[in-house]
């Protein structure tokens, strides 16, 4: 990988080599490489979900789910409406209220959760924020409580670090993890974790609409032994008469799956085997992300927001611009993302609308090394273009 530093923003020219896919959208994500959409044909198109090849798809998909995410075996995987935001509502809608819980929010998303606790469910809850690009110190928080949280911050670029340590092993309360933008890319420790989501439209690349909801046995038995004190709608409900209902965890959706979503979400995952699981998609998630570090380095107008390269996510890679020159920073990085996108060679790269302005470039596993090297070099293409305009119109 050879990339030279210019002279200076003034002295950048228009690349010649442009990405094979401009698809780096954070959500919904690049669909993977070899994605035709013949790869669909074999959907059970018109067909009931409960009949047996809808319920034997919606198993596998779970099966395999299962084996490249190394879930152990006493884990509950379920599939749930409304993506990772049903998903998680879900668990926090039926597992918290038990005792004080500890609210974590360092993005958007967590943010929304946060609001969920303390605006609508109105629990005991005990609030820590970060600001976007920094991390809240798990190691501080009680785990005697229930704990809510991102592993990975979608509009932050900002993660857990790896191995999840912090997170202790002997606890009381349950943790229950947003994990979208983060399964399939990173090693979740499941031994930690008690109820886990995540959607198909992040890492795979597959359709939306559907989520997962992974319950450790913890989990479970606060669900049949503890009732929510608020009601709980038709859509959201875990259990019968005190008892798990099975059925979910075995693909007997609650409500009426797209199965042609379903045929995308496991063509992704044969696709995830292909190149090697987790480890696999791991490995091309940090290759991906090298490429930015490597090209970031070599610049002195442009940075991460997470500075802190411990905590610094390998999927939402997200970007400050530092050049003196720029004074509207929020209409400035809506300009250069409009001119990637009009070359052809960035699409939604702009930042998240409650973040910090400047870019965010999606490098999950479905994404390739080239595309993100090819890109790069136009960024700073677009950056010194766009002061070249303003500093015009001035």
């Amino acid at each position: 990988m050879v990339m030279t530093k210019p002279a200076s923003l003034d002295a950048v020219r228009m690349p010649s080599r442009r990405p094979a896919n401009p698809r780096f959208s954070s959500g919904p994500c690049a669909k993977p490489p070899t994605f035709t959409l013949d790869a669909l044909k074999d959907a059970a198109l018109g067909r009931s979900h409960r009949a047996a090849i809808g319920k034997d798809k919606l198993k596998a998909a779970i099966v395999k789910t299962r084996k490249i995410l190394n879930i152990p075996a006493s884990y509950k995987i379920g599939i749930v409406p409304a993506s990772d935001t049903g998903a998680f509502e879900m668990a926090m809608w039926n597992l918290l209220g038990e005792r004080p819980v500890e609210m974590v929010a360092w993005e958007s998303f967590g943010a929304g959760w946060v609001t969920d606790a303390v605006e609508q469910l109105k629990l005991d809850a005990t609030v820590h924020t970060a600001e976007y690009g920094q991390i809240v110190d798990m190691a501080t928080l009680d785990y005697d409580k229930d704990v809510c949280f991102t592993w990975n911050g979608t509009t932050s670029g900002v993660r857990v670090p790896p191995g999840g340590h912090v997170i202790p092993y002997e606890r009381q309360g349950l943790t229950l993890c947003d994990a979208t933008s983060a399964a399939f890319a990173m090693d979740l420790p499941w031994d930690r974790l008690d109820a886990t989501t995540f959607s198909w439209q992040k890492v795979l690349g597959g359709e939306a609409a559907h989520g997962m909801l992974i319950l450790s046995p913890r989990a479970v038995r606060r669900l049949e032994s503890y009732t929510p004190a608020w009601p709980l709608p038709k859509i959201f409900r875990l259990t019968k008469a005190g008892k798990l209902i099975g059925g979910i965890f075995e693909g007997a959706t609650i409500n009426t799956p797209s199965m042609l979503a379903v045929e995308d979400y496991l063509f992704a995952l044969d696709w995830a085997e292909s190149v090697g699981g987790l480890g696999g998609l791991s490995a091309r998630a940090r290759a991906n992300y090298a490429a930015i570090e490597h090209y970031v380095a070599a610049q002195g107008w442009i940075g991460f927001l997470a500075e802190d390269l411990a905590v610094r996510s390998t999927t939402s890679v997200c970007l400050k611009f530092t050049d003196h020159r720029i004074t509207d920073g929020a209409a400035f990085a809506k300009a250069v993302a409009q001119r990637l996108e009009a070359e052809g060679v960035a699409y939604d790269i702009g930042s998240y609308r409650d973040a910090p302005p400047g870019l965010r470039i999606w490098c999950g596993g479905t994404v390739e090394t080239s595309d993100v090297e090819a890109l790069m070099p136009w960024i700073g293409w677009a950056v010194a273009a766009e002061i070249k305009a303003q500093q015009a119109a001035a």
